[in-house]
């Protein structure tokens, strides 16, 4: 209990930056906008954000920034000029482009006339954002629509796309006010460590800056997740997001060029698109709408880690209550080995149960990702108690055979076919998740801490309680063998700086290991004139043997009469 007390309290050490990531006293330059809430979606071009939402997020966001960047004009965007002049911020307005033509000048007419009409409020008008980076559009015809614009206004006017992209379609340059780079570390190819990230944000500015000699270059997206899986070694968190935005404003204050952080608030949709790590980009929450980063206040990775940390207690008393009630039965004591797998596996769990209950909430969106999450969950407490209970009783796990072919003279106790269950399920969603890293791993996320807090109870009593001889089943081979190929594909593709990556790695080998122990002789040996409950605990050694006798009383009795050696007497 002390160990699972000792990480929890390192996991949630706050950090106090030099230089605090959000400070009302110097307002931000920019912020990326977006008003969508919980399963409110852009992809529905009919939904209108009420303006009373938008003017509501507005209002939080005057206390930190001077000026927002929207996206687009749909969804009840055309009024945000209106609302942003009641509250003292500017606007970069976004006129969203893509593939349609028609859809493309109906919304460049609606923006020219939001902005005339907020001349004073309107500061630049954003002609479309990576539309060549998603293929949309060529640069032939994009300049051609960025000059229509700015021959209708006189408002600043300037496109957005990866920094490059910019590199690669410098002609571009001369259609453009200002040119406006995206630079998010955490998607280069090569992906960069928060650490470094700021850094290489400045290091790429200035690159740009030497390809256009005289043209302001604005950094139109710069930003770090705060929940997510890793890239390499960039890992998302709440710590490394506030480490980043502190050290870009550090830099763009002291050689003064304007930065629009991405973004405002965090966009819960984007879960089902990008998977976790593109819902939390936001310096607010996407749900409870608060402020992440509080001036004064530690920044901690787990703020709720007490909570966490009282429920992994009770789980680590839980598993040692069931090993001690379960030993009261035993006639000899249980050895060292068996405890020992009890404390590593009451210990795994306390660690990670926390975590993987924060996976559960965070990396779930709609309905199959937190059935498939809820029953991971479900079946890491199941093999907690129940391989504990397993360990003290000397069971070994049930095949998957065993599982699906019970019979009259062959029945599983309750407790053994839960547990089976419980492996089946952990089996299954562990090579759902190993070969979805294999086959489309972007935005996939790491379920290491609730396939761990399952596949350690399951290996140790594999360890302990395993099964001397008979054929290896070939559900368990199968299982194990594609666990294995997509183990060493996600290692090496991942990289060995990424730490999610070769901790799920380590799970699966575990998982491996369970699966390569088990063995299919247990269904030879347990036929018996009644049910064998293997549940049963202080049988006598005889009582022990005659339930694994490979000849049974009845099939012995059989035999005896063909041979006519058999000397009951005969009704």
């Amino acid at each position: 209990m002390s160990t699972i007390a000792a990480v929890w309290w390192w996991l949630a050490t706050p950090v106090t930056l030099a230089l605090a990531p959000i400070d009302p006293a110097a307002k931000l330059d920019c912020v990326s906008y977006a008003p969508f809430r919980k399963h409110q979606t852009p992809w529905n071009s009919t939904a209108i954000i009420s303006p009373e939402q938008i003017a509501e997020d507005l209002a939080e966001l005057a206390k930190i920034s001077k000026c927002i960047r929207t996206y687009s004009v749909e969804n009840g965007l055309d009024k945000v000029p209106e609302l942003a002049s009641r509250v003292g911020l500017k606007v970069i307005l976004g006129i969203w482009l893509g593939r349609d033509r028609a859809k493309n000048a109906l919304l460049i007419d609606t923006a020219l006339s939001a902005a005339e009409q907020h001349r004073d409020v309107v500061s630049a008008l954003m002609v479309g954002s990576e539309v060549m980076l998603r293929g949309e559009m060529l640069a032939s015809d994009l300049r051609k629509i960025i000059l229509s614009v700015k021959a209708r206004t006189s408002i600043p006017v300037s496109y957005a796309d990866v920094w490059e992209f910019w590199l690669r379609y410098q002609e571009l340059s001369d259609t453009v006010d200002f040119v406006t780079i995206h630079i998010l570390p955490y998607w280069e190819d090569l992906p960069v460590r928060a650490e470094d990230a700021a850094a290489h944000v400045d290091d790429i500015r200035k690159q740009v800056a030497r390809a256009f000699p005289g043209k302001e270059i604005l950094i139109g997206e710069a930003g770090w997740p705060s929940k997510g899986r890793m890239r390499d070694g960039a890992r998302p968190s709440r710590i490394n997001q506030a480490r980043f935005i502190s050290g870009i404003l550090d830099h763009s204050r002291q050689q003064n060029y304007r930065v629009n952080l991405f973004e405002a608030y965090d966009e819960p949709w984007k879960r089902q698109w990008e998977g976790t790590v593109g819902a939390h980009w936001g310096l607010f929450d996407g749900e409870t709408r608060a402020l992440k980063y509080p001036p004064g206040v530690a920044i901690s990775d787990y703020p709720f880690w007490k909570l966490q940390l009282g429920f992994g207690l009770v789980l680590c008393i839980s598993v040692f209550a069931v090993a001690f009630w379960t030993a009261r039965d035993r006639q000899s004591s249980p050895g060292l080995a068996a405890w020992a797998a009890i404390a590593i596996s009451a210990t795994t769990g306390g660690v990670v149960l926390g975590v993987s209950a924060e996976q559960l909430l965070y990396e779930s969106y709609g309905v199959g990702d937190p059935l498939m999450r809820g029953l991971l969950l479900v079946a890491g407490l199941t093999a907690l108690l129940m391989s504990s209970n397993a360990v003290m009783s000397g069971r070994a796990l049930p095949t998957f055979m065993e599982l699906m072919h019970q019979h009259e003279r062959r029945t599983l106790s309750f407790p053994t076919m839960v547990l089976g269950l419980a492996l089946a399920v952990t089996t299954l969603i562990a090579v759902e998740n190993a070969l979805a890293f294999v086959f489309d791993p972007r935005w996939r996320d790491f379920q290491f801490a609730g396939l761990a807090m399952a596949a350690v109870p399951f290996w140790a009593l594999a360890l302990l309680n395993r099964p001397n001889s008979g054929a290896r089943p070939l559900a368990e081979t199968l299982f194990a063998t594609l666990l294995a190929a997509a183990t060493i594909y996600v290692t090496f593709n991942e990289g060995f700086n990424n730490w999610q990556s070769l901790w799920t790695s380590m799970v699966y080998v575990l998982l491996i290991a369970t699966l390569w122990q088990a063995r299919s002789v247990a269904v030879a040996r347990a036929a018996s004139t009644r049910p064998i409950v293997f549940s049963e605990v202080g049988l006598s050694r005889e009582g022990k043997a005659a339930a694994l006798d490979p000849e049974p009383t009845m099939l012995r009795g059989a035999v005896a009469r063909v041979r006519g050696d058999d000397q009951r007497p005969r009704p």
